[in-house]
């Protein structure tokens, strides 16, 4: 029987392997913040490329800056394969570095001094990586327009800048500002993060596109955009004072693009009433039309939707308040305050940046329509919600929670919001928070603490069971004649989220437990309700 047991106990342990996520060094090099990386801190890049559309290729330099904060040598920078890094410089002087996966380790020959602002000189070229979903699987995609002209872009969320250029590709370290320079054939346009220094032209029949970004920036955030492309321009007064928005679109969609965004400047007051002034006002807005529906690259917001309102014209509320507004300009957009402003130190807190946005879209709702139409549709939306896995994902190895941090989140801030009872509280939190941590990266904890303290309630319990549990939960009640008992159950251990509730027409707050509480009333219950805007779950109950 020995052998038989140790089969079986093979197979449970192997069972039980096969439904735990499981994760190589490779993952932790990428999402950890290793100590190679930890002792110096970005200050500046100058990224330069030449594309090469007919071999889909890409070769180049990144100029990397660097504040030295601990006397180190082993340096980590990043790039995926198929790229390489061919050579590195330091003063002039060629490096030694080895390679492991994705993360190369180069040797620094002069003393890294703390407090000195040192820098290295990166050359590399290859084939990179063709995206087969963007934006949701990272790449580059390599399109043709109607008229046959390339059409080419990148998206790399998750994935990583460093599928298509060096860097130090972890989260928790954006560079203060960059230089982009990118050559294309000089019938093409590329639009890049930032505002457009100047256009060189070569005698090699190619322009060379200089964009600055004068903010701090995010390695996804970074992005190339080819195309036959033309500008239009208008200037939003907004609260910081005016700010140029630019869009680039296909020649030929120049008309429809006109009409259809028209509603970048309702979006930026909407946004800037509710979570503060844009936050890149040096750096200009732009949507830069692309070959896929859109990302929220930082300053250079890409649009893909087909010049339809809702999500490629489907609402994915069920409301009919989806097709209100376009998706992309207002979910991606929304990005800039949740993503490129505040932003995770690490994947597994991306539902800071997706269920704010998410809920950005009821915002926007909610300033143009009113608060009852962001209702339906935020409500609307819970029918998308999985509950597969918990909204926060693992540290330390670049992986994400669940998905339900887009609609689940969302409901879950709209629940806060509906507990706090004070919309211009709810608001100056809001704003609050893009003062605070304003162009910072950030955990899970500073923002829930953030709330909780703001608002002068503790939301722990309600964060433990939003977005590390996959329950939703239950109110139980139970109605005799004039009186009403009622609990939580499917809930966190201690679990104590006030409920507003109607009774006989009468509105009341109650406070649940996990114990069953009694309330008598004057006279017998006849109608009973409770608050739609709280997204739990009840059960009537007989006891």
């Amino acid at each position: 029987m020995r052998p038989l047991k140790i089969f079986l106990l093979m197979c449970i342990a192997l069972n039980t392997v096969a439904q735990t996520d499981q994760f190589t060094r490779q993952d932790t090099l990428r999402g950890s913040i290793t100590p190679e990386r930890a002792w110096w801190d970005l200050t500046y890049y100058h990224l330069s490329m030449s594309v090469d559309i007919e071999k889909k290729y890409l070769k180049g330099t990144n100029l990397i800056e660097y504040e030295v904060m601990e006397g180190q040598q082993i340096m980590q920078i990043d790039l995926q394969r198929p790229m390489a890094i061919t050579d590195v410089y330091q003063e002039g002087r060629e490096l030694v570095y080895y390679r492991e996966g994705s993360a190369y380790f180069i040797e620094l020959e002069e003393t890294q001094t703390v407090g000195e602002i040192n820098s290295i000189l990166v050359k590399y070229e290859g084939e990179p990586i063709v995206s087969e979903n963007p934006p949701w699987s990272g790449g580059l995609t390599w399109q043709k327009d109607s008229n046959g002209l390339d059409f080419i872009a990148t998206s790399c969320q998750g994935d990583g800048a460093s599928l298509w250029w060096p860097n130090k590709d972890h989260m928790y370290d954006e560079v203060d500002s960059m230089l982009i320079s990118v050559s294309v054939p000089d019938h093409l346009t590329n639009v890049s993060n930032g505002r457009l220094r100047g256009i060189d032209q070569n005698a090699d029949h190619t322009k060379t596109f200089h964009w600055f970004v004068a903010n701090p920036i995010n390695n996804y955030g970074v992005n190339i955009n080819i195309g036959d492309y033309v500008n239009f321009s208008e200037v939003y007064q907004g609260e910081k004072g005016p700010l140029d928005c630019d869009y680039y679109v296909l020649r030929d969609n120049l008309p429809k693009a006109k009409e259809q965004f028209k509603e970048a400047k309702v979006m930026l007051e909407a946004f800037e009433h509710w979570f503060g002034p844009y936050p890149f006002y040096e750096d200009s807005y732009k949507l830069v039309e692309v070959p896929y529906l859109g990302m929220e690259h930082q300053s250079s917001v890409t649009y893909g939707n087909g010049y339809k309102n809702g999500y490629l014209g489907r609402d994915l509320s069920g409301t009919g308040w989806g097709l209100k507004f376009d998706f992309i300009i207002i979910h991606e957009s929304g990005h800039e305050w949740f993503a490129n402003n505040i932003t995770y130190k690490d994947m597994a807190d991306m539902w800071i940046h997706e269920s704010f946005t998410a809920y950005s879209e009821n915002l926007y709702l909610d300033y143009v329509h009113g608060k009852e139409a962001a209702a339906d549709y935020v409500i609307g939306t819970r029918k998308n919600v999985q509950n597969d896995r918990p909204i926060i994902g693992p540290y330390g190895v670049n992986k994400s929670g669940s998905g339900d941090m887009y609609y689940k989140g969302a409901n879950m801030l709209h629940t806060i919001r509906t507990v706090i009872d004070d919309d211009q509280r709810w608001r100056q939190i809001l704003r609050g928070m893009n003062k605070k941590f304003y162009h910072q990266t950030v955990n899970t904890s500073q923002i829930e603490n953030y709330i909780s303290s703001e608002s002068g309630i503790d939301f722990s319990k309600i964060f433990d069971q939003y977005l590390r549990d996959i329950r939703i939960p239950k109110l139980e009640y139970s109605i005799e004649q004039n009186q009403l008992s009622f609990r939580w159950t499917n809930a966190v251990n201690g679990f104590d989220m006030p409920v507003f509730i109607s009774v006989n027409e009468d509105f009341l707050k109650i406070n649940p437990t996990n114990s069953f509480q009694n309330m008598k009333f004057d006279e017998a219950i006849k109608t009973f309700s409770i608050d739609r805007s709280f997204y739990i779950e009840d059960a009537k109950v007989t006891r």
